[in-house]
């Protein structure tokens, strides 16, 4: 991914962007040459206390992506934040000198490392049981796999796979206008705040609380 100096997610911006989402795309090349691409709930897995980071998730079973991954292949997963359109219109600068053209504001982390298959269904019970508590930990009566019959839970499982990905290298991009001006990131936060769109709110927000931008000449 390129990833200019400035639109550089720190460590710390990582975990946190990570912390909010929870699906990705799992990207893989098969035997063939033919990519695979698959959105997936993932759950970030050690990092601490000397483990390994690993990615988890699981597959549809009826979803060939998994029977073309082989052992240890390398796999990327990409994990997106909100994006929006940014109109050249919305910068002081253009004012002054006109020399403004659009572009797009985005965040996204990608992870590289080997995959593995795990077709073991208590593998992938700990797995769903991990996710299922992440999403329901907030909610008022949240639901847990043990509220569902045992025998409908081991038939549910054997419609899906795990996945794992084993990760080795992490980048985290964060493109919200840190390399223009105070007065042109004002600008653009105005804008995407006057948009219909929940996304361009969502920019708007991304870059009020990310870090200071860049000197502008």
């Amino acid at each position: 991914m390129y990833v200019p100096g400035f639109n550089a997610m720190v460590d710390a911006d990582v975990v946190a962007f990570l912390g909010r989402r929870a699906a990705g795309h799992l990207v893989t090349v098969g035997p063939d040459g033919i990519p695979d691409a698959t959105l997936l709930p993932v759950l970030v897995d050690g990092g601490h206390d000397g483990r390994p980071v690993r990615l988890l998730g699981h597959l549809a079973r009826a979803n060939p992506h998994w029977t073309r991954i082989p052992a240890g292949a390398p796999g990327l997963v990409v994990v997106t934040g909100a994006d929006a359109y940014v109109s050249p219109s919305w910068y002081a600068s253009k004012a002054t000198h006109g020399r403004v053209v659009p572009t797009w504001n985005y965040s996204e982390v990608q992870l590289r490392g080997a995959v593995t298959v795990h077709d073991d269904p208590d593998w992938v019970l700990d797995v769903v049981t991990r996710l299922t508590e992440r999403h329901e930990a907030t909610r008022e009566s949240p639901w847990g796999v043990g509220d569902a019959p045992e025998a409908y839970v081991r038939g549910q499982l054997r419609g899906i796979v795990g996945i794992e990905l084993l990760v080795d290298s992490v980048e985290g991009k964060a493109k919200l206008s840190q390399n223009r001006s105070e007065a042109d990131r004002a600008g653009v936060v105005a804008g995407l705040r006057g948009e219909a769109d929940a996304a361009s709110h969502q920019v708007a927000g991304d870059m009020v609380h990310s870090s200071s931008p860049a000197p502008h000449p």
